[in-house]
């Protein structure tokens, strides 16, 4: 087989691999489980499109988002990769079945976990050849799995149904707690390939303000003066598509919600706009950002606090992939730690639900979200008891990372090495292009990141004038 860097020229033309990709592909080469821990932007797509291109059989990729699914299907093709297709739940009857009937001609298949663990799928997938199963964005195993989408839980049977293929596991950030839970949830003992978490060109930034009335004013003067474009993020759906019209209103910005309750070709048309420049500012939830692949997002603001640490660097890193700097900034008031404890717990069934479920579960309304996964775990075989002590863990592992969250907002050192810490690293020497902690002003002019003041329209000439230039 022609060497690795041949395949690179052949397929993308590009001369050299970016850091860790080529350690990935050796990784998978040698036939070993991978799990690629990479850094925003450090092209980690690439890794299982050269895999399938130098290697027969089809590419399983697990992917948490229709949008994502579907844009890297539009993006391989137009690299030349025909043979890649997406199986969602808006995808219509005819083009599934179809589909599905030319599936051993595939080069590349994206399913959700949902669409996975359909038993009729899993059929199918059995009748042909695997080469590769990617587990993209792989943190949402632990993120998402226990108490959001529990299909994550099912992906290591899954992969045993099918025989276990050789696996890439694939995310931005993940902690030793996290990379050991992946690892469990697939039966798998993989290599792990590593990057850096830490982004030099992105300038670290909390900011303590005393109440929501004072956040919102700082959010409106920091879009009005920062660089564009830029992303604000909130954890209430209902508060970015509000913030994202006051914005509009107050500033004159072009801005736009993003979040799960829009449909799914409003979210389409957002995101191919904001890729194109038409919009300066999203307003979004965790929904945005998987994947979004836009090089010149220069801020990355919190409104809200995030849960924990993996979550905040996975959203920070969607600033600065063209290396330019730019600035994450994190708007914290007193208080604001009440609402991902509150989100945390919303779909978490207290103890006495759970032992009235498992009792009588033909009293429960099978439409409440906590109802539904209990019965998902009761229909998969896992007991009253289990399903309580994975509650309890769970509700101390997030009081766990929001303690660490905490303690990011009220390091008075440097922000960039309490993150770092997080994450098993060693941070650099501080500089003055470093952080700038709650206790310190943010100065946007010295790290040149202040929106330069367009130029004023020439006054239109008289019309005998333009007339007698043009003759």
């Amino acid at each position: 087989m022609e060497p690795l860097t041949t395949s690179l020229k052949r397929v993308f033309g590009f001369d050299h691999f970016r850091s860790g990709q080529v350690q990935a592909l050796a990784s998978l080469e040698a036939g070993a489980d991978t799990l690629a821990i990479l850094p925003t932007g450090a092209g980690k797509t690439l890794i299982y499109q050269l895999y399938g291109y130098r290697h027969p059989g089809c590419v399983l990729i697990v992917s948490p988002l229709l949008s994502l699914m579907n844009d890297q299907v539009n993006r391989m093709r137009m690299s030349g990769f025909k043979r890649a297709a997406a199986i969602t739940s808006q995808t219509p009857f005819g083009e599934r079945l179809s589909i599905l009937n030319h599936l051993n001609q595939l080069q590349f298949l994206f399913l959700s976990p949902e669409m996975l663990a359909q038993p009729q799928m899993l059929a199918r997938l059995q009748q042909i050849q695997l080469s590769l199963l990617v587990v993209d964005e792989a943190h949402c195993i632990v993120q998402w799995g226990p108490d959001f989408r529990p299909e994550y839980l099912l992906l290591g049977a899954i992969r045993e149904k099918l025989r276990q293929p050789l696996t890439l596991m694939l995310t931005a950030t993940a902690g030793q707690q996290t990379r050991a839970e992946i690892a469990k949830q697939l039966r798998s003992q993989p290599q792990v390939v590593t990057e850096s978490v830490n982004r030099p060109n992105i300038y670290l930034d909390v900011e303590n303000v005393a109440d929501e009335a004072t956040k919102q004013s700082r959010l409106q003067d920091l879009v009005a003066h920062l660089r564009r474009p830029g992303v604000v993020y909130f954890s209430s759906k209902q508060q970015a598509t509000d913030t994202a019209l006051w914005l509009r209103d107050t500033t004159g910005v072009t801005a736009a919600a993003y979040h799960a309750g829009l449909d799914a070709e409003d979210r389409f048309k957002i995101q191919q706009q904001f890729m194109a420049g038409q919009l300066d500012v999203i307003c979004a939830t965790s929904a945005f950002g998987m994947g979004i692949d836009k090089d010149d997002v220069r801020f990355v603001i919190h409104y809200h606090l995030p849960a924990d640490l993996e979550s905040y660097a996975q959203e920070i890193g969607r600033a600065g992939r063209d290396g330019q700097p730019s600035v994450a900034i994190l708007l914290y008031a007193p208080g604001d730690e009440q609402l991902p404890l509150a989100l945390g717990q919303a779909n978490r069934p207290e103890v006495e639900t759970i032992e009235r479920y498992y009792a009588h579960p033909q009293n429960f309304a099978a439409d409440d979200p906590q109802i539904q996964l209990l019965a998902f775990y009761r229909e998969h075989g896992i007991s009253e008891e289990a399903v309580k002590r994975l509650f309890a863990s769970r509700e101390k592992e997030r009081n766990h990372a929001l303690a660490q969250m905490l303690a990011y907002v009220r390091t008075e050192t440097c922000l960039r090495a309490t993150w770092l810490q997080a994450f098993d690293e060693t941070s650099p020497a501080h500089t003055a292009q470093c952080c700038a902690p709650g206790n310190v002003a943010l100065d946007l002019t010295a790290l040149g990141l202040t929106r330069q003041a367009p130029a004023p329209e020439p006054e239109e000439m008289p019309w005998q004038e333009r007339l007698a230039r043009l003759f």
